[in-house]
C-alpha cells in the first residue's frame, strides 16, 4: 500500500505557541530520502534495458498515460479505505499483518533489483545464489529496522525505502505516464486528505500505519510522501539523462513545494503532501529538460 501523505497533524488543544512552526531541519528527511534515491538511480543506469513493468497498459497504447494514471489512483484508493476500515474496527493484527507483508515484499523486490545492479561491478561473485542469499539478509534486516529497533531505525529505514522504491517506479514508468500519474496522484491526494479516508486515517493517528509512516520531530509523514518525490526525481533522472539539469531542478522544486506545504500545516494542522511538491517539481524539472 502506498498511502497518501500526511506532513503532520496539530492537536486541538495545542496552545499558541505549542503550535507547529516551520524549520528547515523539516526538509531533512525529504532530503535525505532524495539524496538515497539518487545513489540508487544511478546503480540502475547500467541496467537500463532491463527495464521492470509496473504499468496495466503499454506506452505505445492510446490513451495509456491516463489509464495508467487511473489504475495508480483506484488501487491507492482502494488500499486506503481498506485500511481506514480495518482502523475504524480496530482490526489491528489484520493491520500489522498487511503491512508486515506488503514491505517485506517491497523490501525483498528491492534488494533482487539494487543488489543484481551492484554484483553485476562484481563479476565473480554474481550469481543467483549470492543474490538470493543477500536479498534474505537484507530483507530480514529491514524488517528488524521496522518492526524491532525503535522508532530511529524504523524512520531511516522508511526514508531509504521511499527513496529507493520511488526511482524503481520512475525507472519502470515511462515519461509520459508518469507525468499523469503523479498529476492525478497530488489531485487524488487533496481529496483523500478532506473528503476521503486518508484524512481520517491521519485524525485517527498515523502511528496505528508504523512503517507507512514515520514521526520526525513534531510532524508526521506518510511513505507515500517520499515515494512520489522519488518516483518524480527519478523520471527526470532517467528520461533526460543527457543532463542531470533537469533532476537538480526537480529537487529544488520538490523541496520549494515542501516548504510551501510546511507553511499551509501551520495554519491547517494537517494538508495534504503531494499538490505542491509534485507541481513545482514537475513544471521545475520539465521546464529544465525541454527548454533548457
Amino acid at each position: 500500500m502506498t498511502e497518501q501523505p500526511k506532513p503532520g497533524q496539530e492537536k486541538p488543544e495545542q496552545k499558541e505557541q505549542d503550535k507547529f512552526k516551520f524549520q528547515i531541519v523539516y526538509l531533512v528527511p525529504i532530503l535525505a530520502s532524495l539524496l538515497f534515491g539518487l545513489v540508487c538511480a544511478y546503480l540502475l543506469v547500467p541496467s537500463q534495458s532491463e527495464v521492470i513493468p509496473v504499468t496495466p497498459i503499454p506506452e505505445t497504447t492510446p490513451g495509456a498515460p491516463f489509464g495508467n494514471a487511473l489504475y495508480f489512483v483506484i488501487l491507492i484508493a482502494i488500499s486506503a479505505t481498506m485500511f481506514y476500515f480495518l482502523i475504524k474496527r480496530k482490526s489491528k493484527k489484520i493491520i500489522k499483518g498487511l503491512i508486515v507483508v506488503a514491505l517485506t515484499t517491497a523490501s525483498l523486490l528491492l534488494s533482487v533489483v539494487y543488489l543484481s545492479a551492484i554484483l553485476a561491478y562484481f563479476p565473480i561473485v554474481d550469481n543467483i545464489w549470492v543474490l538470493v542469499a543477500l536479498s534474505l539478509i537484507l530483507t530480514v534486516l529491514f524488517d528488524l529496522a521496522i518492526f524491532r529497533l525503535g522508532s530511529i531505525a524504523r524512520n531511516v529505514a522508511v526514508v531509504a525505502l521511499g527513496g529507493a522504491l520511488g526511482i524503481f517506479f520512475g525507472f519502470s514508468i515511462p515519461l509520459y505516464s508518469a507525468v499523469i500519474i503523479l498529476a492525478f496522484l497530488a489531485v487524488y491526494d487533496v481529496i483523500a486528505v478532506y473528503r476521503g479516508p486518508v484524512g481520517k486515517i491521519a485524525a485517527s493517528g498515523l502511528d496505528q500505519l508504523q512503517g507507512l509512516s514515520f514521526s520526525f520531530k513534531d510532524i508526521q509523514m506518510g511513505l507515500g510522501d517520499l515515494v512520489f518525490y522519488s518516483m518524480l526525481m527519478g523520471v527526470m533522472f532517467f528520461s533526460f539523462q543527457q543532463s542531470i539539469l533537469p533532476t537538480i531542478m526537480s529537487i529544488i522544486g520538490i523541496l520549494a513545494g515542501s516548504i510551501v506545504t510546511f507553511f499551509m500545516l501551520e495554519k491547517k494542522g494537517i494538508f495534504p503532501g503531494l499538490p505542491f511538491p509534485i507541481m513545482l517539481g514537475l513544471a521545475f524539472g520539465l521546464i529544465a529538460g525541454f527548454l533548457l
